[in-house]
C-alpha cells in the first residue's frame, strides 16, 4: 500500500512542479527542474495524507505538497555547496553546482524557495486567503532562522566547536534542520481544514527525529550506491551524531521508539491514518 501511494503522490507532485517550473526558461529553469526531480517525496506524502484525513481535496493538497518538495530541493542544493557540506553527488547524480556552477546552484535554490511560496499563495491551493496566509507564514517559520536555517547554522558551528555537541544539543539542532519541515508537512491537512494541529504535530516531531537518527545510522551502515550520496562523512569530520553519542544499537532502538511514539500520536484517527503509520515505519526501514 505505502509504495503504491508514494509513487502516486510522487507523480502528482512531479507533474505540478513540472508545470510550475515550466513557466520559466533558460539555465535557471533547467537547474530548478533537475534539482526537483527524484527523492522519496516523504514530505509530500505527509501533506497529501494529512489532507486526506481532514477531507481536503487532493487537487488542493497537491499545491502544498509540491511547495514543500520545492523548498526541500532548494535546501539540498544549498546544503551541497562547497561552503556548506561540499557534496558532489545527490540522489545518485552530480549536484547542481557540479553539473553547472556555484552561481547557478545558488540562484536555482533561491528560485525554488520562492516558487514554494508562490504555490502556497495560489488560489488553487485554497479558496480562503487566510488559510493560504497561514500556510505561507507557518512554512516561513519552519524553514527560516527559527527552524531549518537555524539548524543548519548550528550544524556548521558544531564543526569548529571546542567540544562536540551533547545529545540535547544534537536533538535541538536536528529538530530545526530536519524536523521542522517534516512537522510542517504533517500538519498541513489540519491547517487547511481548520482542525486541531496537536496530534499531527506530535506525530511529525517524533517522525522528524526518527528520520535524522536513522540518517545517522545510514551514515555508518549505508552503501553510497544505495543512499545516492557519500557516507561516513560525519565520522571523518569528527562530528557528534546520534550514533557517536548513543552507539549504533542504541541509536537504532531510539529510532524505533520514536516511530512508536509517532504512531501512538495518530490513535485518534483510527484506520484512516494507516498510511501515515506505514510512512513512519518506512523511515527506519529505508536504506537511502
Amino acid at each position: 500500500m505505502l509504495q503504491a501511494r508514494m509513487a502516486e503522490v510522487a507523480a502528482l507532485v512531479q507533474a505540478r512542479l513540472d508545470r510550475e517550473i515550466g513557466q520559466y526558461d533558460g539555465v535557471i529553469a533547467d537547474a530548478m527542474a533537475y534539482a526537483s526531480r527524484g527523492g522519496k517525496r516523504l514530505r509530500a506524502l505527509l501533506v497529501v495524507e494529512s489532507a486526506r484525513l481532514h477531507a481536503v481535496p487532493q487537487h488542493q493538497a497537491e499545491w502544498p505538497a509540491a511547495a514543500i518538495e520545492a523548498l526541500h530541493a532548494y535546501s539540498l542544493v544549498h546544503d551541497d555547496l562547497p561552503c556548506m557540506d561540499d557534496d558532489s553527488t545527490r540522489r545518485g547524480q552530480p549536484t547542481v553546482h557540479i553539473k553547472w556552477d556555484q552561481a547557478t546552484a545558488v540562484l536555482a535554490g533561491d528560485a525554488l524557495q520562492t516558487l514554494a511560496f508562490e504555490m502556497l499563495g495560489s488560489p488553487a491551493c485554497h479558496p480562503m486567503g487566510d488559510v493560504r496566509a497561514d500556510l505561507c507564514l507557518s512554512l516561513a517559520r519552519a524553514a527560516g532562522a527559527g527552524g531549518m536555517v537555524r539548524g543548519q547554522m548550528l550544524d556548521i558551528a558544531a564543526e569548529t566547536a571546542a567540544q562536540p555537541l551533547d545529545l540535547a544539543q544534537i536533538t535541538e539542532l536536528q529538530a530545526g534542520k530536519t524536523g521542522a519541515l517534516i512537522t510542517w508537512s504533517a500538519t498541513v491537512g489540519a491547517r487547511m481544514a481548520g482542525a486541531d494541529l496537536a496530534p499531527l504535530a506530535r506525530y511529525g516531531d517524533a517522525l522528524g527525529l526518527a528520520f535524522q537518527v536513522w540518517d545517522d545510522v545510514l551514515d555508518v551502515t549505508g552503501d553510497a550506491a544505495k543512499t545516492g550520496k557519500a557516507v561516513g562523512k560525519d565520522a571523518q569530520a569528527g562530528k557528534a551524531t546520534f550514533v557517536s553519542l548513543l552507539g549504533l544499537e542504541a541509536a537504532q532502538t531510539q529510532a524505533r521508539t520514536l516511530v512508536d511514539h509517532a504512531c501512538d500520536a495518530l490513535s485518534g484517527y483510527g484506520d484512516g491514518a494507516d498510511c501515515l503509520r506505514q510512512a513512519a515505519r518506512f523511515v527506519i526501514a529505508r536504506d537511502s
